[in-house]
């Protein structure tokens, strides 16, 4: 009973609303207050603000709440170690993953699932900075996101691959082609860009500049799905992990070429909460991504002059 009132305030404070709040737990709005109401009783505390409609919780339930996260965490992790005990995992595994790591995430989750078939994953697209706060508030059990560039906090780490960069743009006809482009003739070519919310502009704006450029693209955006489509319409190009390859392999009109000067890279890895012990999904997970070698997987990638 402690564990479900527990959840009741958690999931509360997450939706700021009794009615989906209650939805979210599969409860009658009547059976969620009460229960808040009990685990209040239970701590000798007010935890709720209470008027016609949801208005916060009170100093003492933000308190609460950040302790019942951990809690609840840690019961659902019990849970999973115990049915590991019995020969496989069971559960879903909440896994965050930047925009610019996606084309790797399905080499992870291919042989986790294989490895764990009565696992089922929830990948999410999230920032770096969201992912540091989901893994804060027990709301993902692991992350893919840089390394080295503005790194996150209280976590452990696996490194995964080297990122490297790619001009992307369309092919000429009838031209000579190049096989490489310093940044310096990247940079004049009118840009399609992730926008400074994400990492991976601010990781590109920061080797720019260390090169005394400074990129001015006329398009931005947040999805790279957005940048393919600007790529792909002939009037813009871009400037793209390496990893992104897979997504243009087969594209007769792309041409990928590879940036030098300076060849930059970035490391991408695995993150978790670092606990001990670490929660059996993301114990997991970590363990399938140190047994491989992304870097052939995606060394093997041909590039396309222009």
């Amino acid at each position: 009973m402690f564990i479900r009132q527990m959840t009741y305030l958690v999931t509360l404070a997450r939706e700021e609303h009794f009615g989906r709040a209650a939805n979210a737990c599969n409860v009658t709005q009547p059976t969620l207050s009460s229960g808040i109401k009990a685990l209040e009783r239970e701590l000798d505390m007010r935890l709720v603000v209470r008027a016609s409609r949801f208005m916060g919780l009170t100093p003492e339930g933000e308190r609460v709440v950040a302790w019942a996260g951990k809690i609840l965490n840690d019961y659902e992790s019990l849970k999973q170690d115990v049915e590991g005990c019995r020969g496989s995992l069971k559960g879903t595994l909440r896994l965050g993953v930047i925009p610019a790591a996606m084309p790797a995430v399905a080499e992870l989750t291919a042989p986790f699932t294989l490895k764990h078939p009565q696992v089922t994953i929830d990948v999410q697209s999230a920032t770096s900075a969201e992912i540091q706060r989901a893994l804060d508030k027990f709301e993902l059990d692991a992350g893919v996101t840089y390394l080295e560039n503005e790194p996150l906090q209280h976590v452990r780490k696996a490194a995964l691959y080297r990122e490297r960069y790619l001009f992307v743009t369309s092919r000429k006809p009838g031209s000579a082609g190049k096989s490489v482009i310093t940044w310096r003739e990247a940079v004049r070519s009118n840009l399609c860009l992730l926008n400074e919310s994400m990492q991976n502009r601010r990781v590109l704006n920061n080797l720019a500049r260390s090169l005394g450029l400074e990129l001015e693209p006329t398009v931005t955006t947040n999805s790279f799905l957005a940048v393919c489509s600007h790529v792909c319409s002939g009037r813009w190009s871009s400037i793209i992990p390496h990893s992104f390859a897979y997504i243009f392999a087969g594209c007769e009109d792309i041409a990928l070429i590879d940036l030098i000067e300076p060849v930059h890279t970035q490391t991408i890895g695995i993150v978790a909460t670092n606990r001990d012990p670490l929660p059996p999904l993301a114990r997991a997970f970590m363990a399938t991504g140190s047994r491989l070698n992304l870097e052939l997987a995606f060394s093997s990638v041909t590039l396309e002059t222009a």
